[in-house]
């Protein structure tokens, strides 16, 4: 079995996801700084899950004999306004779910990395649906009634 694909696709996740996580425990720091216990620790939280995820594909490469290429995330500015912030996270979670789903077929060949993957993918598009709620709330109760109950 040709493991090409595998690696590439573990390498990117790993690289993109700890990037990602990095800027979520950061977010949730600013947040909870602000006064929104709530919201901060909900995004420290899911650095610590993703970082579970960059693991399990770190360890996959390393299974195969590849020893993984660590690259920084790209530079990146914490957003104050916890809707906006919302908002862009939505974006990115929509474009990651579709990139993963993309993925899947070329990780038929490899039943373990197929695996993981489906399951990252449910846990992605879980996210997603946390964002959107979370939006939808924001619209039905208004922003500062939300905003009260992430203190």
């Amino acid at each position: 079995m040709d493991f090409k694909t595998t690696l590439e696709v573990s390498q990117m996740i790993v690289n993109e996801l700890a990037g990602s996580a990095f800027v979520h425990k950061m977010q949730g720091q600013l947040f909870k700084s602000q006064g929104f216990e709530k919201l901060g620790q909900k995004y420290i939280d899911h650095y610590t899950e993703e970082m579970v995820w960059v693991e399990k594909y770190t360890d996959r490469m390393l299974d195969l004999g590849c020893v993984p290429q660590v690259k920084v995330c790209n530079e990146s500015t914490l957003v104050e306004d916890a809707k906006a912030y919302i908002e862009a996270d939505l974006k990115l979670q929509r474009e990651g779910v579709e990139s993963l789903y993309k993925m899947m077929p070329a990780l038929a060949s490899d039943p373990t990395t197929y695996d993981l993957t489906k399951a990252y993918l449910a846990d992605e598009e879980e996210d997603l649906y946390w964002d959107e709620e979370q939006l939808d709330l924001i619209e039905k109760i208004g922003y500062q009634n939300w905003l009260l109950k992430q203190m």
